[in-house]
């Protein structure tokens, strides 16, 4: 089943880059861990770091185009990962293994895949 894994937290962008250089070779190292994880459950699907919110933008149901995201919140995605593993105990295991400094969504996907 894919999972859709979604990294972030509030204040995301100056959070990372209020990290000490040891802690963003940790947290790359986390990365790596993760990836090597993923293999051997299943299928990393797809994943990237995501540009800062600022550089959004939003189409809104009535075809309106704005700035920025479209939650007014703190809380702001910073990369993500599409995952297929069996089960969603398999998921919370491998995002456990990403750096502890961001929080990490897990949302099963419905299969619709479009291509």
């Amino acid at each position: 089943m894919r999972y859709l894994l979604l990294i972030g937290g509030p204040d995301h962008e100056s959070r990372l880059d209020a990290l000490s250089e040891e802690q963003k070779q940790t947290a790359y190292a986390d990365f790596s861990a993760f990836a090597k994880a993923v293999a051997e459950r299943g299928e990393l699907i797809d994943g990237d770091a995501l540009q800062p919110a600022t550089m959004s933008l939003t189409v809104h149901e009535d075809g309106a185009v704005t700035d920025g995201p479209f939650a007014e919140s703190v809380e702001q995605l910073g990369g993500y990962y599409v995952i297929d593993v069996p089960t969603i105990d398999d998921a919370v295991a491998l995002a456990k293994l990403l750096p502890k400094y961001f929080a990490v969504e897990i949302r099963p996907t419905k299969g619709m895949q479009i291509r």
